[in-house]
């Protein structure tokens, strides 16, 4: 039988052939124990080979295409359409022309044209404010104080009449349903520098959803995990965020590593599944929330003035208040974007709008104003893009209820010319941009589409509306689409 040698400690060591396939099955079994315990333990496949890299997607803090002049962005929508001409541009020709019919002219855009009248004259009263000279009316004297630090454009437009489409637009780009929202794209392209707290906060009314309840604020067909999370403005911000039952630190810190390495474990064997890796990953954000979410809404922090500026205790502010004030402690402390919701749309002012708007007016002005000075005060409005509007706006006739009351009138939707305004990181304050036509009807000078308006955001905050996307069947997808956006140089600082 031939022999092999091999060395041994005292020296040459005969070995049979039939020894060394013995000793050579033994490596094996090792080999194979080896690759069992990486992949059960450490859930690796056991061959390098095997490995491949898949992408991550995460909250992690990412580079901007270029420098930003906003890192965070607080958007308070206002559901509904607040009426333009009653708010931020005032027409005199309404009051010329008062009673006069263009229901011709304007036909398209009537909802019900059985309750439509003439031309309405605003029933407020328009005044200029500040070294800039903006004009408002007096529904708004709060935000009049501050009208040296916002940019309003006065020649937005949308494309659609209806709430719901037209809420798909302005928050996603386009008039379906089911894309990712504003915030979601914000966070996909720069995660947040806070990993204990949501990139993407929504704080809706506690008195309801808005009008399309939360497709408002989803990630659409980018992965989960970049979608708005709802904190309540009331209670805990989450619902069962703290264990029922105190434990150790210590013990606590071993389940939560021995939770991870699971998770690890079960991810690697399960990948290219997003709703897997958003789960865990909101997991883990519940986990480190547990002390950061309570102290950063905590508002008995604040003090007695700051709490009065706001109007936190009283009414009808309160909630709008909280909200508000909520808003600037999460930026404060990383959070990327915060919206903040009103319940249903209380700015569709089709009658009585002297009254509704007023109302809608009465929740807001003090709290939003009470917010721009508060950014200042603290140094985050330079950093900080805070944007005010709807949908749409309101169309100058009146719009008379069944009863046909005269002081009962309001407005139908408006779509072809409306008013938002911005301020803070990056915009040029004490500026108005754009006009409408001479009762407050349509865009007519510099009109600025929604895409134009998101690719103004995305500028402010460091990304180019053309390199921020996400590959699907073959296809960039973009916030913009495949429309042909301009940013708005003109009310940039």
């Amino acid at each position: 039988m031939a022999k092999e040698h091999v060395a041994g400690r005292g020296g040459c060591q005969a070995v049979t052939r039939r020894g060394f396939f013995q000793r050579a099955a033994d490596g094996l079994y090792g080999a194979a124990l080896a690759y069992l315990f990486s992949r059960d333990l450490f859930g690796s496949s056991g061959l390098l080979a095997a490995e491949t890299k898949r992408r991550v997607y995460d909250l992690s803090p990412k580079p901007p295409h270029f420098e930003p002049k906003a890192k965070a962005v607080i958007q308070l929508f206002q559901n509904g359409g607040p009426s333009q001409v009653d708010l931020f541009d005032p027409k005199p020709r309404l009051d010329r022309d008062h009673g006069k019919s263009i229901f011709q002219e304007i036909a398209q855009d009537v909802s019900s044209p059985q309750s439509a009248g003439g031309l309405m004259r605003s029933p407020f009263k328009f005044k200029q404010h500040g070294q800039s000279g903006i004009w408002l009316s007096d529904a708004m004297p709060h935000l009049a104080q501050c009208v040296d630090d916002i940019a309003v454009i006065r020649s937005m437009f949308n494309d659609h009449p209806n709430h719901e489409p037209a809420l798909f637009k302005i928050h996603s780009g386009q008039l379906l349903p089911g894309l990712p929202a504003l915030g979601a794209w914000v966070v996909y392209g720069l995660g947040t520098e806070n990993q204990s707290l949501p990139a993407y906060v929504v704080m809706d009314d506690p008195l309801g959803l808005p009008v399309n309840g939360v497709q408002s604020w989803q990630s659409g067909y980018l992965p989960p995990i970049y979608q708005g999370t709802r904190l309540r403005s009331k209670g805990s911000p989450v619902l069962n965020l703290h264990s029922e039952v105190e434990q150790p630190t210590q013990v606590t810190r071993l389940q939560r590593d021995l939770l991870i390495r699971l998770d690890r474990i079960h991810q690697r064997k399960r990948p290219y599944q997003l709703q897997l890796d958003a789960r865990i990953a909101s997991y883990g954000l519940a986990a480190r929330m547990q002390l950061s979410a309570s102290e950063a809404l905590d508002l008995s922090k604040e003090n007695k003035k700051t709490l009065e500026e706001y109007g936190v205790g009283k009414e009808p502010t309160d909630s709008y208040a909280r909200r508000c004030l909520m808003a600037r402690r999460l930026v404060e402390r990383g959070v990327r974007f915060v919206q903040i919701f009103i319940n249903g749309q209380i700015w569709d002012n089709h009658n009585r709008i002297d009254r509704t708007l007023r109302a809608a007016c009465a929740r807001t002005d003090q709290p939003v104003a009470a917010l721009l000075r508060d950014l200042k005060r603290r140094g985050l409005l330079d950093s900080t893009l805070v944007i005010w509007g709807g949908e749409f706006g309101r169309l100058p006739i009146a719009q008379f209820p069944p009863n046909k009351n005269v002081k009962d009138a309001g407005r139908d939707h408006g779509p072809r010319g409306f008013s938002i305004w911005m301020a803070g990181g990056g915009i040029k304050g004490g500026t108005t941009y754009g006009a409408t036509d001479d009762i407050g009807y349509a865009a007519a000078e510099n009109p600025v589409s929604i895409a134009d308006w998101h690719a103004t955001i995305l500028h402010l905050l460091g990304l180019h509306h053309e390199e921020l996307f996400f590959e699907r069947n073959g296809f960039k997808e973009k916030l913009t689409a495949t429309f042909r956006p301009r940013v708005v140089k003109e009310i940039l600082a």
